[in-house]
């Protein structure tokens, strides 16, 4: 028995000295598919890890040379206090709250969208027809987004318009008695943003992202189904007892990213839909535009720009740690009530 001991024991050994030697010996064997990673290894450096630094200048006085600005005196929490609870706390508050209910009017009206257009071709039977409606709903995800957003400018424009015609959709919203006061267009009224930014994200991106639940789909076994028809099941009955399980793993990797990104709003499309309107931050505002704001509109003092920069860099910080809080919290969530999760 000891001696038995004492081999294994040895072969442990062994196992742990050669483990370096044994680790190059298959990155020898592999190594096209070492140097196939490289490129990406070298744009997480550059464009994930490195930049990690610029959190520094949220903490610190900083200065608004490149080369002293990591080696100025550390300040505490001063422009935390500044954010949340000093002068700045009532404009980041306001983007703080757009942010989440933009993202939460996605995730309750958006998620789902791309499900049923996946459950609807995968009903279509004739792949001729179906690729031709798969394409169409594909197209608009390829689409400029600023290309995008000047349609939706100019199908928002009113009556008082210098340069265009009133737009299809602020016909409608004015036939309807919906629009009351300022007459220069939808985009004006805070209330009518949301809605806007909500219909014309959801036009961009459902049928993009409906690839991937149609892939799930297809990958079910169609024994599943001619066993539930043999059981004298509906076609609801087949989606909800046969489809809905089968993409299960799929819909809840994808919520849980979903929900990793859901104080993660792009700054691009919400600037070019309100312009110099800023009548609409009221309800458009977000933290990236807030911080996109906050780094160009100090000045030309360098004071000025010094000051408003760390300030956007401790609003960005708070959104990405809420960011991750939240995905640790429904990956954790996941994993307790399925056996699926991202980790």
């Amino acid at each position: 028995m000891q001696n038995t001991v004492k081999t294994d024991q040895a072969v442990v050994n062994e196992v742990e000295r050669t483990k370096f030697k044994r680790g190059l010996a298959t990155i020898a064997k592999d190594w096209r598919l070492y140097v196939l990673l490289i490129p990406m290894l070298a744009f997480l450096i550059c464009f994930k890890y490195l930049p990690i630094a610029g959190i520094l200048e949220g903490f610190k006085w900083g200065s608004y040379q490149q080369s002293t600005r990591y080696m100025s005196q550390w300040c505490g929490s001063q422009w935390l206090e500044y954010i949340f609870v000093g002068d700045g706390s009532g404009e980041f508050w306001r983007a703080f709250r757009n942010t989440f209910v933009n993202s939460m009017y996605g995730l309750i009206i958006g998620f789902p969208i791309p499900i049923f257009l996946a459950l609807l071709f995968s009903e279509i039977k004739i792949l001729g027809y179906r690729s031709v409606l798969q394409v169409c709903a594909y197209l608009p995800h390829f689409v400029s987004t600023v290309v995008v957003t000047t349609i939706i400018t100019l199908w928002c424009t009113g009556d008082n318009s210098v340069s265009d015609a009133p737009g299809v959709i602020y016909k409608l919203v004015k036939s309807l008695g919906w629009l009351k006061g300022d007459q220069r267009g939808l985009l004006v009224h805070p209330k009518f943003f949301r809605p806007i930014y909500q219909i014309s994200g959801i036009w961009e991106g459902a049928g993009y992202g409906s690839i991937v639940y149609f892939a799930a789909i297809l990958a079910i076994s169609p024994t599943s189904y001619e066993a539930a028809r043999i059981d004298g099941a509906s076609k609801m009955q087949q989606i909800r007892y046969v489809t809905f399980p089968g993409m299960a793993p799929t819909l809840t990797i994808m919520l849980i990213m979903r929900i990793g990104h859901i104080l993660n709003i792009g700054y691009e499309k919400i600037i070019l839909l309100i312009g110099s309107e800023t009548t609409a931050w009221e309800t458009g505002d977000v933290v990236s535009t807030l911080v996109y704001r906050m780094t160009g509109r100090g000045g030309s003092a360098a004071s000025n720009v010094q000051i408003i920069e760390q300030m956007g860099v401790v609003a960005d910080l708070f959104n990405s740690l809420i960011a991750m809080v939240l995905v640790l919290g429904a990956n954790a969530i996941s994993r307790r009530v399925s056996s699926t999760s991202l980790f």
